[in-house]
């Protein structure tokens, strides 16, 4: 997130690019910004800025006497940025463009790819607000201690540090590296630590010469809350804006604490990560151990985990299960040995295949039973009477009786009497009667006697 550092070093980018340019036109904002339009609209303007804490003012002066100054309040949020590119190679995520007149037009925008941040046209600062921490220094001093008895001073100090109405400016790195640099225990009330600084300013034996010197070789933690930004200006670049600047490994060097291997870390409780060393302080939270930093070689290599951690959890996992241990004891064989193993092991796989196929031939030979034909080779039942959507059997006719015809090669079984049923003759035969059949058989019998 963009701190006082950023938001400073982005104003003076403004005023570097916008010298002399004339910019011209509407004011435009792109279509997916939740924001208010800015109804700002001049034929020639310049551009300027001015930074207090975490704000933006961009001032706005026509060239015509005419026009009135107008100005644009910009807060980064998570992710905002100006940048000033040609118009064809302008960012996607640019939500608010200025237009310079003269062709090739070129553009200033504000850039915001998660679209936190927020602008108001023609606002005055934010009066939640307090001075900026590098700007309004003696103003800043004085009201962060004329109020101590609030209510904000009993968190702990690393939470007191994000509160803007006091330290305006400050952020989640700026108050590591504070902290860091004066040993002091983040999680101790704000208020213990910040009543000795009121003490030494009470101290009227000091001349103005000695207070200097004090400051300069033992600062407080006031006066490193103006000095600590400014050293992040004098980096140049754009501050801390990983992945994004070529000039972030100046800021690597320069970082002492924060996320820096070997630091501890905890969460607020507001969710917000701080790094320090050594003891947390009394107001850390129950329940939750600090976290180390892990070492590791490179800044893009992946850490390195620790010899000691690593044979700790081999020894506890060693005494819970001694059974896995034993598994992994190895037999020797023979090469004799292993070669009738594996004759074994194959005669047994293909027993099982056979077996297999066997109660698969089974089953085949219940389903003909119940009425699914199968094979040739399977004898199927002659009592079956055929459905509407099977052909019937292409049998012939002995005295009105059906009779398979089965292959030389299988065994018949004995033969049955069968009822004579007409239902298995094919379609469109003629109907035979039956009854004549047989009077005509008696009659042949009795002339034969």
């Amino acid at each position: 997130m963009p701190e006082g550092p950023e938001l400073h070093l982005s104003s003076l980018f403004v005023n570097r690019v916008c010298a002399g340019q004339i910019f011209g036109g509407k004011v435009e904002k792109s279509a997916v910004s939740k924001n208010a339009e800015v109804p700002f609209s001049c034929p020639e303007y310049t551009i300027s800025a001015v930074s207090r804490g975490k704000e933006v003012k961009l001032i706005l002066t026509p060239l015509s006497d005419t026009a009135q100054v107008a100005h644009v309040v910009v807060r980064f949020g998570m992710s905002g940025s100006f940048r000033f590119t040609t118009e064809g190679e302008m960012h996607k995520h640019a939500h608010l463009r200025f237009y310079t007149k003269h062709f090739p037009r070129q553009v200033l925008c504000f850039v915001d790819p998660r679209r936190f941040g927020t602008w108001a046209y023609n606002a005055p600062w934010q009066p939640d607000r307090g001075p900026c921490v590098m700007m309004e220094y003696e103003k800043f001093r004085e009201r962060v201690l004329s109020n101590l008895s609030d209510k904000a001073f009993d968190k702990p100090i690393c939470e007191a540090l994000l509160n803007q109405k006091y330290f305006n400016g400050i952020g989640n790195y700026l108050r590591a590296e504070i902290l860091f640099r004066l040993q002091i225990p983040p999680f101790m009330q704000a208020r213990a630590a910040l009543e000795t600084v009121k003490h030494h300013d009470q101290n009227g034996d000091l001349t103005l010469s000695k207070k200097i010197k004090i400051k300069k070789e033992n600062p407080d933690l006031l006066q490193l809350c103006h000095l600590v930004p400014l050293e992040v200006v004098k980096l140049g670049g754009k501050g801390y804006e990983p992945g994004q600047s070529n000039d972030y490994s100046a800021f690597l060097k320069w970082v002492q604490c924060y996320f820096v291997p070997g630091m501890k870390t905890l969460r607020d409780s507001n969710g917000r990560t701080i790094w320090f060393q050594g003891d947390p302080g009394p107001l850390a939270p129950k329940g939750k151990k600090a976290r180390k930093q892990r070492k590791s070689v490179d800044t893009d290599s992946k850490p390195i985990k620790d010899e000691k951690t690593a044979s700790k959890r081999k020894a506890s996992r060693e005494k819970t299960t001694p059974v896995k241990k034993e598994r992994k004891v190895k037999v020797k064989v023979e090469p004799k040995e292993e070669a009738t193993a594996g004759k074994k092991v194959g005669k047994k796989t293909q027993n099982v295949v056979e077996e297999e196929k066997t109660i698969k031939k089974q089953k085949r030979a219940k389903r003909v039973q119940r009425g699914k034909r199968a094979g040739e080779d399977i004898e199927e039942k002659i009592n079956r009477r055929p459905s509407h959507r099977s052909p019937a059997l292409n049998t012939p006719l002995r005295r009105g009786k059906a009779v398979l015809l089965q292959p030389e090669d299988t065994l018949t079984p004995k033969p049955r009497r069968l009822r004579s049923n007409t239902s298995l003759l094919p379609q469109g035969s003629p109907k035979i009667k039956l009854r004549t059949k047989r009077k005509s058989a008696v009659r042949v019998t009795e002339q034969k006697s």
